[in-house]
């Protein structure tokens, strides 16, 4: 057998090897995709379907602690922090997508309500807003994440202001 006879040998059988572990992977993917698996999160161990969109969630809340205001909770962040959640704690009708009654917020809490990592379906087209400032220091204030306080005369401060102004509350 000649060296260029044994090199296709050995060519041969390693494409004959990765063809078989790419059968093998396809095959596992297989598999895992008949499994139900977190929207949010793709884990598919401990899972529950969503009260209202009926989406498969981690069934997680209980590992929620009170007033950490923490989001490793699939379950609780889409239940709190969304407009599908929202929608249907409030009761309403028909989809969130279409309900006027959803538009109770602050335009950039509507928009991060209905963007956020958090849902399933998000917000098509989103609507423009003018972003929120800090009333002392005039730093941009994220509604939907940065610590924050509404003065009783409605206005905005960035929690480190608020903190001058008022004190640490914690």
């Amino acid at each position: 057998m000649t060296e260029e006879s044994r090199r296709l040998k050995r060519e041969h059988a390693r494409l004959v090897r990765e063809k078989q572990s790419t059968e093998r992977e396809i095959e596992e993917l297989k598999k895992d995709r008949s499994k139900p698996r977190c929207g949010l999160c793709g884990k598919t161990e401990n899972l529950t379907r969503t009260e209202r969109c009926g989406n498969w969630i981690c069934d997680d809340e209980d590992k929620y602690v009170l007033f950490s205001y923490a989001t490793n909770s699939c379950h609780r962040n889409h239940r709190r922090y969304t407009l599908c959640g929202y929608h249907f704690a409030n009761d309403h009708k028909g989809r969130w997508q279409d309900c006027p009654d959803c538009h109770d917020f602050k335009t950039e809490m509507y928009v991060w309500y209905g963007t956020n990592e958090y849902n399933f379906e998000k917000l098509e087209n989103p609507p423009s807003f003018r972003p929120t400032f800090c009333h002392s220091c005039h730093r941009r204030i994220r509604l939907g994440t940065d610590g924050y306080s509404r003065s009783p005369e409605g206005y905005y401060l960035c929690e480190s202001c608020a903190e001058r102004k008022f004190g640490r509350f914690v």
